[in-house]
């Protein structure tokens, strides 16, 4: 299930979740494949119980900005954007469905650009800024909004609209350090297939209560969400299959 679609699109409802009826881009690219290309396990759905205290919405307002003016699209086979500098940033990182896309350093040029050189359908393109250029977690800038091409072939903003209705498997997991994004792991924070869900979306999931997606994994793949628990609390999650809704 891959939501695709502008902000404004009606809604329609496939394998169970309300997505975005999808728009395609004028310049035909391949399907974008998920990063992961051993096998998969099937995850089937056990059952099993949430923390019993919902865990609240993850607070990353004291970060640095995202970076804003994020402006371009297709040029002949790439896709190429520019955005603006952030005070304060010495570095940015730009990626492509959670999968980092380029390294820029900040030594005060007017303009910041960033390239695909193998762009795929319906991307997801995210930056953000850093403080330093160590990587540390505390470096780590908010993530931008999502952008994609749209049937003008430029980039757009895109994110799931609010509301939005996901039937997805949800597993848990309780491991420790940064997460893809780079802040560190703990209660609110859920990896995500970013091909689907953006990182920085936000939604609520019934018996655990609100997630960040900031993180990805190799199983984590089309319908699952992995929120993240600690210790025991993974392992009394289970596999369950419930509604998360966009917040």
């Amino acid at each position: 299930m891959r939501p695709s679609a502008l902000l404004a699109a009606a809604l329609m409802i496939i394998s169970g979740a309300v997505t975005a009826a999808p728009a395609q881009a004028a310049t035909s690219f391949p399907a974008c494949q998920h990063f992961y290309t051993g096998p998969i396990p099937d995850r089937p759905v056990t059952g099993g119980h949430g923390p019993g205290t919902l865990v609240p919405p993850v607070n990353v307002s004291g970060r640095l900005p995202a970076p804003t003016g994020v402006a371009g699209g297709v040029s002949g086979s790439t896709v190429t954007f520019t955005f603006n500098r952030v005070a304060g940033a010495v570095a940015y990182r730009a990626f492509r469905n959670g999968q980092a896309l380029q390294w820029i350093s900040d030594w005060g040029q007017p303009t910041l650009t960033v390239t695909d050189n193998s762009p795929c359908q319906n991307a997801n393109y995210q930056v953000y800024a850093m403080s330093d250029a160590s990587g540390s977690e505390p470096s780590i800038g908010q993530i931008s909004t999502s952008y994609r091409v749209g049937a003008d072939n430029k980039l757009a903003p895109w994110a799931l609209p609010k509301g939005t209705v996901l039937n997805y498997r949800v597993t848990s997991y309780n491991d420790s350090g940064q997460t893809a994004l780079g802040y560190n792991a703990g209660p609110g924070f859920c990896a995500v297939d970013a091909r689907n869900i953006p990182w920085g979306t936000r939604f609520t999931v019934p018996g655990y209560g609100s997630c960040y997606a900031a993180d990805i994994g190799s199983w984590i793949k089309d319908d699952i969400v992995d929120v993240w628990l600690p210790g025991n609390e993974a392992n009394d999650w289970g596999i369950q299959r419930l509604n998360l809704v966009v917040s």
